[in-house]
């Protein structure tokens, strides 16, 4: 049998049984997903895909990959990212793809002749069915990177603590991606409530190394360049031994023990910055 021949019977037989192929495939798939979306929403979604897989078949052959099935591919995709945001499994978006298999079977697979063609188009689904596990799996590695970046943000809050003065808590280990959300975040908020100190706290720091040291510094430093002073507290005294002991200079970086005595100082240092003010207008 020719693949022009095994094609023209498929689309034959998709189109005289499309009403009952497309309720059992409905039904199957509707059972599996467990009434998690509704029928007629299922429906839909399944109809535009059947039509789809209709066309391209009809338009030529059975190569999934080919050009005339780009509209099938691009509807996979699009319910394979449906439903990675709906919560649904790899395994319950493939089988969505595979059901039509099992719908099939008993009207295709009759005969010799059917059997070969069930089974070319058996093949076709299983390759549309990969498909929408890669779909399935980038669309999630996309939620889980937003995720990640959603609480890398909650987790380096930037607080304002006094007129002019801004707190940075840090807590957990501060690597360059965190760092680089931390210093964002400090210098717009430098600049939207017209700070000019910042008190960086790494009380909630397990431990400083070198590296801990120079992401400190380069948002000390990137804080300078908008102007404003910054003190650095939480200085344990494990950490301050750990910082001599590797021989982290922080130059002429203020720092203290706790945040009180940070705070106490900025408020000290905003005090004096504004009595040479008035002087200068005198």
């Amino acid at each position: 049998m020719t693949n022009d021949s095994s094609s023209q019977l498929l689309v034959e037989a998709l189109d005289t049984g499309r009403d009952a192929f497309l309720a059992r495939w409905t039904g199957t798939v509707g059972e599996e997903l467990q009434g998690r979306l509704s029928t007629a929403e299922l429906r839909r979604e399944l109809g535009e895909l059947y039509e789809a897989i209709v066309q391209a078949v009809s338009s030529g052959g059975l190569d999934g990959r080919a050009e005339h099935f780009g509209e099938v591919r691009s509807l996979l995709i699009e319910l394979s990212r449906t439903r990675a945001r709906q919560g649904f499994t790899p395994t319950e978006t493939a089988r969505s793809v595979f059901a039509l298999k099992e719908v099939l079977e008993p009207s295709l697979a009759g005969d010799e002749q059917g059997t070969r063609v069930y089974l070319r188009f058996a093949r076709l689904l299983d390759d549309l069915g990969l498909l929408t596990t890669e779909a399935y799996v980038h669309t999630r590695e996309e939620i889980i990177s937003a995720q990640a970046e959603q609480l890398l943000e909650l987790s380096t809050p930037v607080v304002k603590l006094w007129n002019g003065i801004v707190g940075v808590p840090l807590v957990g280990t501060l690597d360059s991606a965190r760092t680089q959300v931390v210093m964002e975040k400090l210098l717009q908020t430098l600049v939207d409530s017209d700070s000019t100190h910042a008190i960086i706290d790494i009380t909630g720091v397990p431990t400083v190394d070198t590296q801990v040291a120079q992401h400190l510094l380069k948002t000390v430093v990137a804080a300078r360049m908008m102007g404003a002073q910054c003190i650095i507290s939480g200085i344990r005294p494990q950490i301050a031994q750990t910082i001599v002991a590797l021989g982290i200079e922080f130059g002429d970086i203020p720092t203290n023990a706790s945040l009180s005595d940070a705070l106490r100082r900025a408020l000290k240092e905003v005090a004096e910055d504004a009595q040479d003010e008035v002087r200068g207008l005198l």
